[in-house]
């Protein structure tokens, strides 16, 4: 018997790929290439981002068949902020604050609220 993978199991693992896409193209010029004018950095971030999309624009249309917008959203969010902070600790060497913590506890309930249908 063949081993298939959830709708839900590929659209998160298509996000978190999307991600880290949109991370650098969001915020890896900051360090890289903040001595360049920024139009040089916004056509690079571009560049970056289109491999974004071309992950993310599958994932939500896969997703979408198992999954509403609100939940997709929120999957989103918490993978966003789950590479966020090990890319600002490591990569941007920024410190870590106990507010993403909070952040992370608030972003807990959000994913309660918008998946407590299917949990009970």
């Amino acid at each position: 018997m063949p081993f298939a993978i959830s709708p839900t199991v590929i659209t998160i693992g298509l996000l978190i790929c999307s991600n880290l896409f949109m991370t650098f193209a969001w915020y890896g010029h900051l360090r890289d290439l903040n001595h360049k004018p920024w139009l040089v950095a916004a056509v690079i971030s571009w560049g970056i981002a289109l491999f974004e999309y071309l992950l993310q624009v599958p994932a939500n249309r896969i997703g979408y068949t198992v999954l509403n917008l609100g939940q997709l959203k929120i999957i989103q969010e918490v993978i966003t902020l789950s590479l966020f902070v090990p890319f600002s600790y490591f990569y941007m060497k920024e410190p870590l604050k106990i507010d993403y913590l909070w952040a992370g506890l608030c972003m807990m309930g959000a994913v309660y609220f918008m998946f407590r249908s299917k949990i009970s």
